[in-house]
């Protein structure tokens, strides 16, 4: 019995030993991290939180988890990863299967107040194209976005 539960033990160490060190964000910390932006928003404006979105050692951004502000209209307003997407259309943006994901995300924020969505990005970690599952609520006529790449 006793080596049984050591070996248990001993494979239940390895297995963690094995997990990354830096796996990426979690589906509740996305949340909880767009909850906290549309709670800045509202309570400091957006002229004052949208720069904190997009300041990269800001409070909006934690490893490969940021906050991106979208327009309805497809403009962003903020970005946690990439300040030179910041005051352009990206309407037409596609993933590299050619799904037009800012448009889609923009059309399910202007009819749900909140949602996830399924796409293909550049990590800013690992610099690779992955598979991104964002969460977004829509605060006024804007969608407030942060997502989580699949592992």
């Amino acid at each position: 019995m006793r080596k049984k539960l050591l070996l248990a033990v001993a494979a239940a160490a390895t297995a963690i030993a094995i997990v990354p060190a830096a796996a990426g964000a979690s589906k509740d910390e996305a949340i909880t991290m767009v909850k906290k932006a549309v709670a800045a928003i509202k309570t400091d404006g957006a002229d004052k939180t949208y720069p904190l979105i997009s300041d990269k050692a800001g409070p909006f951004v934690k490893d490969d988890l940021y906050v991106v502000v979208y327009q309805l209209d497809g403009k962003v307003l903020a970005h946690g990863a990439n300040a030179k997407f910041i005051g352009k259309d990206m309407i037409e943006a596609q993933d590299v299967d050619g799904k037009l994901y800012v448009k889609e995300r923009v059309e399910l924020a202007g009819k749900q107040p909140s949602f996830w969505q399924d796409y293909k990005f550049v990590n800013p970690v690992s610099k690779k194209v992955e598979p991104k599952e964002m969460y977004c609520e829509r605060v006024d006529n804007t969608a407030v976005c942060a997502g989580v790449y699949k592992l």
